[in-house]
């Protein structure tokens, strides 16, 4: 299935992330002729330089300081080292802070990949986006962002995946819980009623790989996962294995802006098929046609490029019809002209 990979130049956005680092780790195991890891952390880059060198990886690598915002610099990359594939794992994906900084969100999420498989098609390589399942029905400006780069790399008939809640990465729940175990509690959680998917880090860098070993180009894929999982039990369990001679409080705050009570890989009006992968589904779900799509993003960088929050939001919304704003983006939206900063 990998033999292909090991035949190729690959570029890793987001490379620094705790996905994109256990992804170029693993992939250096399989000693592709190049790996290009393009992070915009200069803290997460040296911290990743780092762990290559403690590691002893031996295969041929280049670490830039970069976004992928920034089409010049991936111009510049794809002159000089060729990649054939790009796994894009580069993106903000906080939901609440997002909520506060949407504007940040659509010039990252949206336009950052916009560049990235713009500049990709024009060196022949293909994308795989590793998106996320809050993309599916949005309540969030990071969810309705990266459905729309999901219709970006579809349009350029790239790969998308869709995962779940990973545990063990950077700021998960998972860590907040055993940081607030560390300290004697209590643990918080947004709603007894919320449900997420979870992975461990380890499936999630196998699903990317086995998504860009899918050459069937244009294709959505997502895991076929038995069941969501409720956050409180979660936190239960990981007390009970934690800090089991201690009595330590859950505590129930209330839902944040953009959170959902639970989540799906797909929406009720798609259509899955198997990908002949284990554990995987291929997801048809309607595209908005590229000239529409190529006309909606021009007037979505429009609203961008003059800061106009209540114009950006009227405009993801026509990308993404089933993305419903939290209040709290709806109130900076009402708040914000033309040329104001979020």
């Amino acid at each position: 299935m990998l033999d292909a990979l090991r035949q190729q130049a690959i570029l890793i956005t987001g490379a620094g992330g705790s996905i994109g680092s256990a992804l170029s780790m693993r992939l250096a195991a399989l000693r592709p002729p190049k790996l290009i890891l393009l992070e915009v952390s200069e803290s997460n880059l040296y911290a990743l330089k780092r762990d290559w060198a403690i590691a002893g990886a031996t295969c041929e690598t280049t670490f830039i300081l970069g976004s992928v915002t920034d089409e010049v610099l991936l111009d510049e990359i794809f002159a000089a080292d060729s990649p054939r594939v790009v796994l894009h794992a580069a993106a903000f994906k906080h939901v609440p802070l997002m909520e506060e900084q949407p504007l940040a969100a659509i010039a990252n999420n949206i336009f950052g990949t916009q560049s990235l498989t713009r500049v990709a098609a024009r060196h022949c390589a293909r994308v795989v986006l590793l998106s996320t399942d809050k993309a599916v029905e949005p309540a969030s400006v990071m969810g309705a962002t990266k459905r729309v780069a999901e219709q970006i790399v579809l349009a350029f008939d790239g790969t998308v995946l869709r995962l779940g809640n990973v545990l063990a990465s950077r700021d998960s729940v998972a860590e907040i819980f055993a940081r607030q175990i560390a300290k004697g509690g209590p643990l918080t959680v947004t709603d007894p009623a919320a449900r997420r998917y979870f992975l461990a880090l380890d499936e999630a860098v196998n699903m990317l790989l086995a998504a860009a070993a899918h050459l069937e180009p244009g294709s959505l894929l997502a895991p076929s996962l038995p069941a969501t999982h409720f956050i409180a039990d979660l936190a239960r369990f990981m007390v009970r294995e934690l800090s089991p001679e201690r009595k330590i409080e859950i505590q129930f705050t209330a839902p944040r802006a953009g959170d959902k009570e639970t989540e799906a890989m797909w929406s009720a009006y798609d259509q899955t098929t198997p990908a002949g992968i284990d554990g995987m589904a291929v997801v048809k779900t309607a595209q908005t046609i590229e000239t529409q799509l190529l006309t909606q993003l021009a007037k979505l960088r429009n609203a961008l490029d003059t800061r106009d929050l209540r114009d950006a939001l009227m405009h993801l919304r026509a990308l993404v019809p089933d993305y419903t704003p939290s209040n709290a983006v709806l109130a900076l939206a009402s708040q914000c002209g033309p040329r104001v900063c979020i």
